[in-house]
């Protein structure tokens, strides 16, 4: 059985996700990091320990979100979304 050649059309929005899940993630997942690591009132070996820790999980929910969305598009700007206030955590928190 052949399969129809894919064609960018209809490749291109499976790569938006890819790229959202992997680049947003972990954008994500590191200002996430970073802003544990300043914002818990640990030792600061603890609270890097702690905010890596807790990267694992939500690196691999921004994925699974990624392609979760209703479309492309909600899947970069509701990421985009994420890394912002993860990004502005971090500042307040360092």
């Amino acid at each position: 059985m052949r399969h129809p050649p894919l064609s960018l059309a209809s490749a291109l929005p499976v790569l938006a996700r890819v790229a959202s899940a992997v680049l947003g993630g972990y954008a994500l997942t590191v200002l996430t990091a970073i802003a544990l690591a300043g914002a818990l009132p640990l030792s600061r070996a603890d609270g890097v320990l702690t905010g890596m820790l807790a990267a694992f999980p939500l690196y691999a929910a921004a994925v699974m979100w990624a392609f979760a969305a209703k479309s492309a598009r909600h899947a970069g700007l509701g990421m985009l979304g994420a890394v912002v206030l993860a990004g502005a955590a971090a500042w307040v928190a360092t």
